[in-house]
């Protein structure tokens, strides 16, 4: 089943919950770029906002740490609700001990990779994570276009998961909409994080509903292929 997470970056800012509320019910996870104005240029949400938020949804939250010392804020985060944490894997020297340190916490660990990162960098931690974030934009804005040269990367990673037999998720994030949608389902992904699609459409709720259909399609299209 392709799986959608909502990229509240994309939201407007000035009423979140709302913004939040409208897309709950077809949602599977929300996905929080929490930035710090240094591995990128922008600031967004600290652990107060993802505190404020969590006890009025039952949706998992994501925190995609865009850091650059994701070591600091593992912990705020955990504590203040999110179920996934994502890290960059260009901003840790040592991800076994983040990836321990998060499930001392309770959390799952994803680690992202930027697109011009190679896949080689995650062969010692695949074993360890629960899902692994494709960049299919460079990190720190939003809106970009889709970076369609990564789509190999995400076909070589799903390929390593089935010779190594293993269970990780490959999620993909940025510029994802329903052309791109079925691009990187039938590349290997069954988590899409959209936020421009999604929140800047009239209505969200259906916008979402689209792209897990155009997802769902091409899954269905390349289990068959490679069957």
């Amino acid at each position: 089943m392709v799986k959608i997470a909502p990229s509240v970056l994309a939201a407007d800012f000035s009423c979140l919950y709302e913004e939040i509320k409208r897309v709950e019910s077809e949602a599977d996870l929300l996905h929080f770029d929490i930035m710090d104005g240094q591995f990128v240029p922008d600031i967004t949400f600290g652990p107060v906002v993802i505190a404020s938020l969590r006890d009025k949804f039952n949706l998992p939250f994501e925190g995609h740490l865009m850091v650059a010392n994701p070591t600091q804020w593992i912990v705020p985060f955990a504590r203040a609700g999110c179920n996934i944490i994502t890290i960059h894997r260009e901003s840790c020297g040592d991800p076994h001990q983040l990836i321990a340190l998060m499930r001392e916490k309770g959390v799952k660990a994803g680690v992202a990779l930027n697109p011009d990162t190679s896949l080689d960098s995650l062969e010692s931690i695949l074993s360890e994570i629960h899902l692994v974030l494709i960049m299919t934009v460079n990190p720190g804005f939003v809106g970009q276009s889709f970076i369609r040269d990564v789509l190999p990367k995400i076909r070589n990673l799903r390929q390593v998961r089935e010779e190594k037999s293993l269970s990780f998720e490959i999620a993909v994030d940025g510029g994802i909409n329903e052309e791109t949608a079925g691009e990187v389902v039938e590349a290997g992904a069954s988590v899409l994080v959209a936020g421009t699609a999604i929140f800047h459409a009239p209505d969200p709720q259906k916008a979402l509903l689209k792209l897990k259909e155009a997802g769902s399609g091409s899954k269905d299209s390349a289990e068959k292929n490679r069957s």
